[in-house]
């Protein structure tokens, strides 16, 4: 049911040679919605590709903006598609100097370099501005975010905006891997690093916002893009 189908706002890089490499990474396809062959050209990865990657190859490579969520009751994809159109037609697309790899609570990600509050910034009007088409979390989502180990700020903006690393607690990545233990975490961007160098884009730029569903089986695939051009 259309209620019931999660959807996410996130970043995606536009179709390219880094698009590619990263869908091939993480052997997912949001686009074309389908698994896809891993590169043959990292044999000094310490630890077989598949698995590293097993939750992050789900949602496809992305960045969030806003966390995956259900409709308002009433609301429609098509609800959806046209409130995001008219966001993106006033929002200016955020530049950052380019990516770098850097551990994170474990895992690996692409972060971005030099001064983010302007991303920050830009992050917490899409959260804000699409809210109203947010359901509210049931007692389950609420659960799996294990409010438990949560700070009582994250637990004010769960309650808030159905997620805890929004706002002052956003911190944009692109992740890559499953959470690892330190020695292959090291070993990991070691192999990495040199295959990534000449991919990573400069200027970093958030072109699009674009929509994610989930499907029956818990992947996400890209539905739509909407330019940025404010």
């Amino acid at each position: 049911m259309e209620q019931d189908r999660r959807y996410a706002i996130y970043y995606a890089p536009r179709e390219g040679a880094f698009a590619r490499a990263m869908a091939g990474w993480l052997g997912w396809d949001p686009r074309a919605g389908r698994a896809i062959a891993p590169p043959p050209d990292l044999p000094r990865l310490p630890a077989p590709l598949a698995d590293l990657i097993r939750a992050p190859r789900r949602y496809g490579f992305h960045g969030t903006l806003k966390a995956p969520f259900r409709l308002a009751p009433g609301l429609t994809r098509a609800d959806l598609d046209a409130a995001l159109a008219r966001l993106a037609a006033q929002l200016q697309p955020p530049v950052l100097p380019g990516l770098a790899l850097r551990p994170i609570d474990g895992f690996l990600a692409l972060c971005p370099a030099g001064d983010e509050a302007p991303l920050r910034a830009f992050a917490a009007e899409v959260v804000t501005r699409l809210d109203p088409l947010r359901a509210p979390l049931t007692e389950a989502e609420i659960a799996r975010r294990n409010p438990a180990t949560l700070s009582p700020r994250q637990r004010d903006l769960l309650a808030a905006w159905g997620y805890p690393h929004v706002m002052e607690e956003f911190r944009f990545h692109l992740t890559l891997t499953d959470r690892l233990s330190p020695n292959l975490a090291e070993g990991v961007a070691v192999a990495l690093g040199p295959w990534l160098a000449p991919l990573l884009p400069r200027p970093f730029v958030i072109e699009d916002l674009c929509l994610f569903a989930e499907d029956t089986a818990q992947r996400f695939h890209l539905l739509s893009r909407h330019a940025l051009t404010g």
